[in-house]
């Protein structure tokens, strides 16, 4: 997508054809900047502590932490190594379990020589299948925008609710949640997104109005409790989010406060959708709120906030009482009943219907389940 007219992908390979490169998204949007990967201890470290996040980048970029791990070593030991230290990573995302075992099935099968070459194919592939099933996530949810236009006989704007960020930073290019978006904006729909600041890390006042900001997008900032009000003054067409991890029941696992958001548009009347390519789908779960590990990071993000000051410097400062305790949950579970509907890159169906559109998928669940069960 664009940053200053100049198209970018989230993350690539270096003119050395074997580092990586990424977009450091801690320091947007007051500073844009590209860090070089070169091992498996600073591809961890760049998942871990969100120089990289959204569910689909993270497993494009673990898939990029094996390359650089088999490229040094190679022997099972090492591969197996690699595989264990990117899986600790996140705990929540699916997509990071997903790349992670679709290298390792890859290159086991080889000899040790011809491990690291198959893996950066295999991660190629993962970032260009990312970026089509995005697109194809792009041209089905944007229907459900051009519905709302029509149906005002083209007159006005559509406002859609965001939260947390689900775009272009998310994933390899395009994003998921504002894809749709974008391909309605580039169609000529006077679209204007309200974007939730998404608080403790402030994703959606940092990354998603950068974006948006960047690509031309109409936008609005708000603080995280303003949607339920927005919504009853009927100034919220339609909520689309993205999702770290969504059951094969429809349960939509998103960044904290999303729950909270599909109750206000469930109380409202107004449409909650949710973005979700399939390597987002757990297919091995079915209970959301019971069964879907929520990650807890450090108090720190809740108790002290970082912006750029009057001088140009971009400084942390603490906004809590010095010792109070605070928790840190950084997602929640909104539960198929909940959501209007699932944009995947096959269609959009209902949330309890998502097994209809993957029936491969939802077949070797169940024969899965059955075994498990005897």
């Amino acid at each position: 997508m664009n940053v200053a007219g100049k198209h970018y992908r989230t993350i690539w390979l270096a003119e050395d054809g074997w580092a990586v490169e990424i977009i450091d998204q801690t320091r947007l949007p007051h500073e844009f900047s590209v860090v070089r990967l070169e091992t498996l201890a600073e591809t961890a470290h760049a998942i871990m502590d969100m120089l990289v996040r959204g569910a689909p980048l993270i497993g494009a970029t673990a898939a990029y932490g094996m390359c650089l791990a088999l490229r040094e070593d190679a022997a099972d030991s090492s591969l197996e190594r690699a595989y264990r230290a990117l899986m600790e990573t996140r705990p929540t995302a699916v997509n990071l379990r997903w790349a992670l075992d679709d290298v390792r099935t890859v290159v086991k099968q080889l000899p040790p020589e011809r491990r690291a070459a198959a893996a950066y194919r295999r991660a190629a592939e993962i970032s260009d299948d990312d970026v089509a099933r995005c697109g194809a996530i792009g041209d089905h949810g944007v229907k459900l925008i051009d519905d709302v236009w029509r149906r005002r006989e083209k007159k006005g704007r559509v406002n859609v609710l965001t939260h947390c960020n689900a775009g272009w930073l998310a994933t390899v290019d395009w994003g998921t949640a504002l894809a749709p978006i974008y391909k309605a904006h580039d169609s000529g729909i006077p679209v204007h997104v309200w974007v939730d600041e998404t608080r403790p890390r402030n994703q959606g006042a940092s990354l998603t109005a950068w974006e948006l900001k960047q690509h031309g997008v109409a936008h609005t900032i708000i603080v995280d409790n303003a949607g339920g009000h927005l919504m009853q003054h009927g100034m919220v067409d339609l909520c689309i989010t993205g999702t770290d991890r969504t059951t094969a029941t429809g349960d939509v696992c998103n960044k904290i406060g999303t729950y909270l958001k599909a109750l206000a548009a469930h109380d409202n009347g107004v449409a909650f959708y949710a973005a979700v390519p399939s390597p987002s789908i757990d297919w091995t779960l079915r209970d959301g709120v019971k069964d879907i590990p929520i990650e807890q990071r450090d108090a720190g993000e809740v108790t002290r906030i970082t912006g750029r000051d009057d001088a140009g410097d971009i400084v942390a400062v603490s906004i809590a009482p010095a010792g109070s305790a605070a928790a840190n949950y950084a997602f929640d579970v909104t539960p198929a009943r909940l959501m209007t509907g699932l944009i995947t890159e096959r269609g959009v169906c209902k949330a309890s219907e998502l097994a209809e559109l993957f029936p491969e998928k939802a077949k070797v669940t169940t024969k899965a389940q059955g075994h498990q069960e005897r």
